[in-house]
């Protein structure tokens, strides 16, 4: 008898499970990708699909999400539930859609303003089809050059100079050239690379498994049993570095992808994971940065939905059961209430509680533990700067630089942040050069003899706090000339890379975390949202960060959901969408990469015949 009634629960477990798993219909088909059509490089009707201003009539009737924020992890959420066949609609603060993804252009040059290079988008991998999905395959990319990343470590004769490529094996052979004496310790730091990557999706299964199976795994050591990625991700960078090698320049290699956050304090798992990113190419989107969001914002309108920008939400609507079901939107002087039974927030943790949410909602204590979790990140600094002629006339490549005054991170970090708001500007460092118009091949038909540079590095918001009631470009003289002081001395340390440019600059434009906050909406002007410290990357802290919060039918998207930068908040984007739908896309994703991959192999097949 008790025999059956097992047998029987076991039946129903295993068709439950199956159910959850593989019962539920896609949001995704290989049906719906078609071939690139021709890039529309009419600016106004691009405007049309990332520049349309919120009013009340554009918003679709009988909404079922509104997406809060428009950056690469809400486009995400956006498009895939909007495939899933859900009436979306994304509100975007700023005037054109995209956050960290968007791009601008002043005096004929066209910045970057997020995304700089982007990896793991060739061909059938599991980010290339996901970017197929939520553009339906429109959006193309550049591959670069194989040498994609030059790090350079001290100053004059002191300075050494070393280059990262890009190859399956190629990667790691060539480090080993530059460090003949470390062959070892590159062996182990690229083995954890191949574990952090190959075991990543069992840190993201913790966020989508109810959270007491999590816990359990956790606590009981079944996780760690199962894999070393449990262990590794709450492991300090510095900490593992320093049982490889002895090599001060070594570690900086191992950690030169810096967001904000000393080696020390960052997870291994993390910054093994950027180097690895790029293992198989380094790219650049055709068309710019801003063809990711033109592309997704079709997408969603194609199944009925809609972004709207210049529209600032002021408050998530919550009911007296605790429960969203719509939002607050200022236009003007006037607020106009839209509903829909699924809000998501991807303007970060610390907004969505701390600005959004009415404040009743606020201080209750379930909300304050999720705020504890985080720390903010720091702001971020960028220099955008325009110069006459062509890059190959200034010496300008698609090659990105990263600069270091020193080879000890923890200890130039923790010295500049400690520093007083006078003394920071002299003594900056670190810096990442980016050249945006050496990487788009049609860069030069849109404009035309024209090249630009970004260089970014980071900064403490306290920094810049005094100026923070006063208005965008309307801030002083003093703050003009506070601001400059880090600006010239960031390009005249790329002058020294790129000696043409000093006498062919024609624009520059300076963006401090005030700028940040006002453009994209980042608490303390930190572009890559919460501190990737290593405290938010033990595996139960994974394990409890997840997209569902205490407010009933609010969902948090973008970085703060997993990790930082384009792919990362991409993930973020379809954890969230997992999340809202329960059920888990990824396996809808990795039934298409096989699909793929079998449709390739025939392609080869028939090749070889012919």
């Amino acid at each position: 008898m008790w025999l059956l009634i097992f047998l029987a629960w076991l039946v129903i477990w295993a068709a439950g499970t199956y159910w959850y798993l593989f019962g539920k219909p896609s949001p995704f088909s290989l049906e719906s990708v078609r071939p690139p059509g021709p890039r529309e490089f009419d600016q106004k009707k691009r405007d049309r699909v990332i520049k349309q201003g919120f009013s009340v009539d554009k918003v679709p009737q009988n909404l079922d999400v509104i997406v809060v924020g428009s950056g690469i992890g809400g486009l995400t959420v956006g498009a895939t539930l909007a495939k899933a066949g859900r009436k979306v609609l994304v509100l975007e603060q700023h005037d054109q859609a995209g956050g960290c993804c968007h791009t601008y252009i002043e005096k004929g040059f066209e910045f970057d303003v997020g995304l700089h290079y982007i990896g793991q988008v060739h061909e059938n991998s599991l980010l290339r089809i996901a970017f197929d999905q939520i553009t339906e395959g429109q959006l193309e990319f550049q591959e670069l050059d194989k040498h994609f990343d030059t790090i350079q470590i001290g100053l004059g004769e002191e300075k050494h100079e070393y280059t990262i490529f890009t190859g399956k094996t190629e990667m790691e052979a060539h480090l080993k050239k530059q460090f003949p004496d470390d062959t070892a310790a590159i062996e182990a730091f690229f083995k954890i690379m191949k574990v952090s990557a190959k075991k990543t999706h069992y840190l993201a299964t913790l966020k989508l498994i109810p959270q007491w199976v999590s816990l359990f795994l956790l606590k009981t050591g079944i996780a760690q049993f199962m894999s070393p990625i449990f262990d590794l991700s709450g492991t300090s960078a510095t900490a593992l570095v320093n049982t490889l090698t002895n090599n001060k320049d070594l570690h900086v290699i191992f950690s030169y992808l810096f967001y904000g956050v000393p080696p020390k304090d960052s997870s291994i798992v993390i910054n093994a994971l950027l180097i690895h990113h790029y293992k198989r190419g380094a790219y650049y989107p055709k068309g710019g940065a801003s063809e990711i969001a033109f592309h997704i914002i079709r997408t969603i309108q194609k199944h009925g939905g809609n972004c709207l920008v210049r529209a600032p939400v002021t408050q998530v609507l919550v009911n007296q059961k605790g429960e969203a079901y719509g939002v607050k939107v200022r236009k003007g002087k006037e607020e106009h209430e839209l509903h829909a039974p699924v809000i998501v927030s991807n303007c970060g943790i610390f907004t969505t509680f701390q600005k959004l949410l009415p404040p009743e909602v606020q201080v209750k204590p379930d909300i304050q533990e999720r705020l504890n979790m985080m720390k903010h990140g720091r702001g971020s600094f960028l220099v955008f700067s325009g110069f006459e002629g062509t890059h190959e006339e200034l010496g300008l490549v698609s090659t990105n630089f990263w600069l270091f005054k020193n080879n000890d991170m923890d200890r130039s970090m923790e010295e500049f942040f400690a520093l007083g708001k006078e003394d920071a500007p002299e003594n900056i460092p670190m810096m990442f050069i980016t050249m945006p118009s050496a990487k788009d091949p049609e860069a030069k038909i849109r404009h035309p003899r024209k090249s630009c540079m970004t260089i970014l590095t980071m900064v403490k918001y306290e920094w810049f706090e005094e100026w923070t009631d006063t208005t965008v470009r309307k801030r002083g003289d003093e703050y003009h000339q506070y601001k400059m002081r880090f600006a010239n001395k960031l390009f005249e340390w790329a002058c020294t890379i790129f000696p043409k440019i000093k006498d062919k600059l024609v624009f520059q434009d300076v963006a401090t975390p005030l700028t940040n906050m006002h453009y994209l909406g980042s608490q303390r002007g930190a572009m890559y949202s919460a501190e990737h410290n290593l405290d938010r990357f033990h595996a139960e802290a994974v394990a409890r960060n997840r997209c569902n919060t205490p407010v009933k039918n609010l969902y948090i998207s973008g970085q703060d959901v997993f990790s930082c930068g384009i792919a990362g908040a991409l993930h973020g984007g379809l954890l969230c969408a997992a999340t809202v739908l329960d059920h888990i896309i990824y396996i809808d994703l990795l039934l298409l990469k096989k699909k793929l991959k079998r449709r390739k192999a025939k392609e080869l097949a028939s090749k070889k015949l012919q």
